[in-house]
């Protein structure tokens, strides 16, 4: 097999992170797929259902608007989806499954386990296809037929999961290979089967609809089975695991129609309960250090729980606490104008995006839920207010469980440390119109030895002033294609933190391994009623010939609104040092001398860089060097202002940043 010298260098890099478990794990699923192309070990045969009366995890619900649930339907009539942040990608009425929508490749219908879905020239940018695959399309026909009973959404369901069983035979093609994918698109399935009225669905009368009834779930019996036996393990054990589980689990609630399915539900909901814990803090901070993933494991925990709850089936009371810490914290990052910081990977996904409104925010989203679920008035106001995808896992009775919760005698305030995770938030007057939020972070790098979601993004922080970004965690951009650009958004110069000689906190090895972590431990965190201060450092650079140790410290003063930066670089010779500032795309930024003034509508700030001989320059939309761009969505960038300070260091020394919080009608401050 002819392989590329990158290619061989990610594959060595990938078994630098695997213990010896992990290895023969690998060997024995390696063998295992030997024995499935020749038919073994596979649910090619599968038993027939045995049909029981089933209670939804989905409600009818009047949503405020029905008609965007009829104008997306439309669009989906017409032949264009929406896939990423593209609104509407044209892929006909009849998809071609196993085609890339963007790129336009073909991939074979070859033995699935064996496609390379990293390989562009292949496969492309493979979330494109899989994204497309995981049929949140169809649920948007579904929730339309539900609405208005047209039976033009039930018969182009019907033709594409024709179509898509054609395409896609069992074991072949790349449909076919990631546990994680066939996970999400059960979950839609199920989705799709509750609204359309299960088994008694009209497209499942007369001959051709029984038939297309009885193939369907084979599928999904193949689906389960395909999903249990390649459950992602050791170094891969991250979210997809997480997901294959509820999936799996998910799936017996919706069909549990076979002996085998009910007893993998029992499995996956166990397994469920215990990963979901394993893969977060008591803090609540999710170990993959990407609130993108956290906001997205807590769907599917929630989805789970909800599922579980329709079918008489209950989570166990730690899973639910740990459900709830992980909403504290999301709630605790989220800015009084609902901003959450963009810390660690992001590919904007849903697992089951149910509402058609426009200003839909899957944050406040999944924390509305939350306080209907748990019945937690907090977790109420910080979302502030409920969306149509509440409403339907939950009825329209959820609105008045919404503005019927108490709101507590007294207000509790925002939980500011989450010591475990590593995020800190400093700050006043959080949630008022007034607010300074910092959220800070000295965590490390991400969960497990590949660390795949983590950004090198120690000691950086992010910093909002009523309601409005200032200082943001620029984004991700992409995953497995345009790979200088990969590195440029997960590494160190793409954040708020400093940079040495030109390198990474951390060693990345390939787009989603990290060979070396940075390690990273908290001094100091103490708060009073005038200042947060908060102290950390790391040793990202102690492998440099003259290693070198970064030490920061800040201090927030309330009465003033001033956050003071020291950067503490602790080493013997001579160094190039940078401190990047990043700014969001909604600022206006300028500078005389070494000064720098942000303004984003009312939020105002002034930067004052270290004394210490040095320059500073100000970018945006740079390639040469990279910097200067904000991703808020997947494969999109856009210019932003940055601010660099660069200088030539000797020895240990330290440097002062002040940034000064003003209110927007003050008159212009001094620049030094």
């Amino acid at each position: 097999m002819d392989i590329g010298l990158g290619k061989l260098n990610w594959y060595l890099n990938r078994l630098r992170c695997m213990s010896v478990p992990e290895v023969s794990h690998r060997i024995r699923r390696r063998v295992r797929t030997a024995f499935q192309q020749v038919g073994l070990g596979t649910a090619e045969r599968t038993p027939a259902p045995r049909f029981t009366p089933v209670r939804s995890w989905l409600h009818r619900i009047s949503p405020a608007s029905p008609g965007d649930y009829v104008e997306a339907a439309e669009r989906v009539l017409s032949g264009a989806v929406p896939i990423l942040s593209r609104e509407a990608v044209p892929v006909g009425t009849d998809p071609r499954w196993n085609r890339n929508p963007i790129g336009g490749q073909e991939v074979p219908l070859i033995f699935g386990k064996l496609i390379d879905y990293r390989d562009q020239e292949l496969v492309g940018d493979v979330k494109y296809l899989w994204v497309l695959n995981r049929h949140a399309h169809l649920v948007t026909l579904a929730q339309a037929h539900c609405l208005t009973g047209d039976p033009r959404y039930l018969r182009a369901i019907g033709a594409q999961l024709r179509s898509w069983m054609t395409q896609c035979p069992y074991l072949r093609g790349p449909n076919w290979t990631s546990a994680s994918e066939l996970a999400m698109r059960l979950i839609r399935w199920g989705a799709v089967w509750h609204l359309i009225g299960g088994a008694s669905a009209e497209i499942f009368r007369g001959e051709a609809g029984e038939r297309l009834l009885a193939d369907w779930l084979a599928c999904i019996y193949r689906h389960v089975h395909f999903v249990r036996g390649n459950l992602s393990r050791f170094s891969s054990a991250n979210n997809h695991l997480i997901g294959e589980l509820a999936g799996v689990f998910i799936a017996s609630a919706t069909w549990p129609f076979w002996e085998d399915l009910r007893g993998w539900g029992e499995s996956a909901r166990d397994g469920l309960a215990v990963e979901l814990v394993k893969q977060t803090g008591a803090d609540g901070v999710s170990r993959e250090q990407s609130l993108n993933y956290q906001r997205f494991v807590l769907e599917y925990a929630l989805l789970a729980g909800l599922a579980g709850r329709a079918t008489g089936i209950e989570l166990p009371s730690e899973f639910w606490a740990r459900v709830e810490a992980m909403l504290v914290f999301l709630a605790a990052v989220t800015d009084v104008g609902g901003n959450v910081p963009m810390i660690g990977d992001s590919d904007g996904c849903d697992v089951l995006r149910l509402s058609q409104e426009p200003d839909f925010s899957p944050y406040r989203s999944v924390l509305a839920l939350g306080s209907v679920v748990l019945e937690r008035p907090a977790l109420r106001d910080e979302a502030g207010a409920i969306d149509d995808g509440v409403l339907w896992l939950c009825g329209d009775s959820a609105r008045d469980v919404f503005t019927g919760l108490p709101s507590p005698e007294q207000p509790s305030g925002v939980r500011r440390e989450f010591a475990e995770g590593g995020y800190f938030v400093l700050g006043s007057d959080l949630g008022t119109k007034r607010e300074v939020r910092i959220v800070a972070d000295v965590g490390p790098l991400g969960y497990l030895s590949i660390a795949a979601h983590g950004h090198a993004d120690a000691l950086a922080f992010t910093l909002s002033v009523s309601g409005r970004e200032l200082l943001i965690d620029p984004g991700t951009y992409v995953y497995q294609s345009k790979k200088e650009w990969r590195d440029h958004f997960r590494g160190t110069s793409a954040h708020n933190t400093v940079r040495v000689d030109g390198r990474d906190q951390s060693v990345g090895g390939g787009n989603l391994v990290w060979t070396r972590h940075a390690r990273v431990t908290r001094e100091l965190w103490e708060t009073s009623p005038s200042r947060d201060r908060l102290v950390g450092s790391h040793d990202g650079y102690a492998r440099l010939e003259d290693p070198v140790i970064h030490r920061r410290e800040l201090d927030y003063s309330r009465p003033e609104r001033k956050l003071t930066i020291r950067d503490s670089l602790i080493c013997r010779a001579s160094h190039a040092v940078e401190i990047g500032w990043h700014f969001s795309e909604e600022c206006t930024v300028a500078s005389e001398g070494l000064t720098v003034v942000a303004e984003n509508g009312p939020a105002r700030i002034v930067l004052r860089p270290p004394t210490h001989p040095g320059r500073v320059t100000l970018l945006s939309g740079s390639e040469s060097p990279r910097v200067g761009w904000v991703s808020r969505d997947f494969d999109v960038k856009v210019p932003a202002w940055a601010a660099v300070w660069r200088a030539e260091i000797e020895g240990t020394v330290e440097l002062t940043t002040e940034i000064l919080i003003l209110p927007h009608e003050e008159a212009d401050p001094p620049l030094a």
